[in-house]
């Protein structure tokens, strides 16, 4: 194989498939970058078993070939070459081994053969439809600090996406949490998605088709069987991966209804105010205290250890006097997530779940459990 390619083509593609890869693996070919000519130019492709990531850049094709190297060693020698370079991969079938040469630059890498290179068959999938860059990047960015990390409870490891009938609408739903907070996003739902099945995407690969939406283009392509899931992205990027096979749990149950008390405050003063007084919480409790009445909010943190600390806001509040418990953490995640300049808290009393919004009929729903304080 040789070829012949601009550098910053090279490093764009490398920093999109090199992240799939572990820095630590068993098995060796799993730490290689896939390298293969084609009529279009220079096909990249990592794996981890999980995930796959393909993308094509253009290039100079002197001798067709394909090889695999080390993919993190690669992106680095890449990353240091002087901007605007070309790029020249060579390799002899004698020496099991790839020349990159850059002006005067020369690294001879190890190479293992492309036969033993692990392929992700995507199999048949039935479902298709394209999204708007932008909506999938909300859907995502507004559940995905929610999902759970505890491996236990491996069906909670993701985002669950599913259409749902609301008001004669379908709406593609995403649903994150970790049993302590949840929260719920909503959009059109695309043209073709009607019938999906629900499904889970695994926290890797949603932090993959973040990074990867936020470098292409307007609309991505999604293909979906109950097992895996295919996004192809503008700039000729494309993600395989296996979905987590497990049922979530009905969502629905823990979103409260009857909440009848409305407490309306600035977002942004009290988030402020939140992460002051939080200064003073264990890094173990972390609770604040928030007791509202007669139109005002009092936040207080006590730390047997480290002292106390009080804050008081002027809000919209009516209804009888509340004391209530919250992680300060999550409460500044949910806080951040609201794109409005108030946050509506819905409350019913100290021991039960409290619905946080924009306001009434945002697509975005929080529901976050209180805690003792």
């Amino acid at each position: 194989m040789r070829v012949t390619v601009e550098r910053a083509a090279l490093l764009r593609s490398l920093g999109h498939v090199h992240r799939v890869v572990e820095r630590r693996n068993t098995i060796p070919i799993l730490s290689n970058v896939l390298l293969r000519t084609g009529e279009s130019g220079l096909q990249l492709k990592a794996t981890d078993l999980d995930i796959e990531v393909t993308e094509t850049v253009p290039a100079d094709v002197l001798d067709a070939g394909a090889t695999t190297v080390p993919a993190h060693v690669i992106y680095d020698i890449v990353r240091k070459l002087p901007e605007g370079a070309q790029v020249s991969l060579e390799t002899s079938g004698e020496t099991g081994q790839m020349t990159i040469r850059s002006g005067r630059s020369r690294f001879a890498l190890g190479a293992l053969p492309e036969g033993d290179f692990p392929d992700l068959a995507a199999g048949e999938l039935p479902h298709s439809f394209a999204i708007s860059a932008a909506e999938l990047k909300q859907l995502i960015e507004k559940t995905q600090f929610a999902i759970s990390t505890e491996e236990t409870r491996y069906y909670l490891n993701g985002i669950y996406f599913h259409t749902v009938e609301v008001e004669g609408a379908l709406k593609l739903r995403a649903v994150a949490t970790d049993g302590h907070r949840l929260a719920r996003v909503e959009a059109e739902a695309p043209e073709g998605s009607r019938g999906m099945p629900g499904i889970i995407v695994p926290r890797k690969a949603v932090a993959e088709i973040q990074k990867l939406v936020d470098d292409g283009g307007d609309s991505v392509q999604v293909e979906l069987s109950p097992a895996k899931i295919r996004l192809t992205f503008a700039g000729g990027v494309t993600l395989i991966s296996k979905l987590i096979d497990g049922t979530f749990p009905d969502y629905q149950r823990v979103i409260p209804t009857g909440n009848d008390k409305r407490l309306t405050v600035e977002r942004d003063a009290f988030a402020k105010a939140v992460d002051r007084v939080s200064t003073i919480s264990s890094e173990r409790g972390r609770a604040v205290k928030l007791a509202m009445g007669d139109g005002r909010l009092a936040l207080s943190v006590t730390n047997p250890d480290a002292g106390s600390a009080t804050e008081e806001l002027d809000v919209d509040y009516e209804a009888s006097a509340l004391d209530i418990g919250f992680n300060a953490r999550y409460l500044l995640d949910i806080t951040a997530q609201l794109q409005g300049d108030t946050a509506l808290f819905k409350l019913a009393d100290p021991g039960s779940p409290t619905l946080i919004q924009d306001r009434d009929g945002a697509p975005a729903l929080y529901v976050l459990m209180p805690m003792r304080v």
